[in-house]
């Protein structure tokens, strides 16, 4: 592996949502912030989509990290459950001790119990929900029925739900209208653009213990942008196999070689189009005439 070839001390671009190699990216900060916001003012529903591989999962986790210990939070990482199955799940987040022969209602009355005493002890629930839009449509209305949990003065969990943009269109329909109703705060998270991406990789390189000379010049960081279309997933596997070619050339920097071959390789990826080709060759020749009249002209050349 190319670890000690290139002086890394982990692996700086594996797939798993390591919250140790998170980038302050413009879209994840603002997200945060939307998040703490929302739950500093006490909003029932908070929903943050975004594309496959745009790293909501790891912003997940990174909100569970550094949550004010003033919330108790329940976080549910795989919601294709049925109503009762929910129920269960959030039960057993919250440490709620039942029978197990206890019918949906008491299940129900349990976790209201709990709810109301974790907020006389002064502190407030969160229910983490991350890939949303796998909860089945009654699953959905079920969580609507535990925002209807509260006090005189506030609600007794809030929800907050990341999911990919399916779950917007599910939102959408008439049928889950009284759940749309109910989100207070909302963001979209985006793409990389080309200088995010390239402080994205530099600072994943440098947090695994790089301290060479640059891995990906500028040329590469350009392919690299379009071939992942700036989606930190396929920024991170390309970048892999990248490293794994140069590796093998016995190279310590990434060529443009190396990440189109890995380009051709990553089925998600995007090669750039046939006519971008063409004006890159027509450039190429462009270049090089201007560069051969010039040698002309000085007498470097003689035709």
């Amino acid at each position: 592996m190319y670890l000690y070839h290139f002086g890394f001390s982990e692996l700086p671009f594996t797939l798993t949502p390591n919250t140790g190699f998170y980038c302050e990216l413009q879209g994840h900060e603002e997200a945060l912030q939307v998040l703490s916001t929302a739950l500093k003012t006490g909003e029932g529903f908070i929903k943050v989509t975004g594309e496959v591989g745009t790293g909501k999962t790891i912003l997940c986790r990174k909100l569970l990290n550094e949550i004010s210990n003033h919330f108790v939070t329940a976080y549910v990482p795989n919601p294709y459950l049925n109503p009762n199955e929910l129920r269960h799940a959030i039960a057993a987040e919250l440490g709620v001790e039942y029978d197990d022969e206890a019918d949906p209602h008491q299940l129900t009355r349990l976790i209201e119990q709990k709810l109301l005493e974790i907020n006389n002890s002064g502190h407030s629930v969160v229910l983490i929900i991350d890939e949303a839009q796998a909860l089945p449509t009654d699953s959905l209305e079920a969580l609507r029925l535990f925002s209807n949990l509260e006090t005189e003065t506030r609600k007794l969990v809030q929800l907050v739900m990341f999911g990919q943009p399916e779950l917007d269109e599910r939102l959408a329909t008439r049928e889950l209208r009284q759940l749309r109703q109910r989100i207070g705060f909302s963001y979209r998270l985006s793409t990389l653009r080309e200088e995010e991406l390239k402080r994205y990789i530099r600072h994943r390189a440098k947090r695994a213990g790089y301290k060479g000379p640059e891995l990906f010049p500028d040329e590469v960081v350009s392919w690299l942008h379009q071939g992942s279309r700036g989606v930190p997933r396929l920024v991170n596997l390309l970048t892999h196999k990248s490293l794994l070619l140069a590796y093998g050339n016995g190279r310590h920097t990434v060529t443009v070689a190396d990440i189109k071959a890995a380009i051709a390789d990553t089925e998600d990826a995007t090669m750039p189009k046939k006519q971008d080709w063409l004006w890159f060759t027509i450039g190429f020749a462009a270049v090089c005439a201007g560069m051969l009249g010039l040698a002309v002209s000085l007498g470097w050349i003689n035709l």
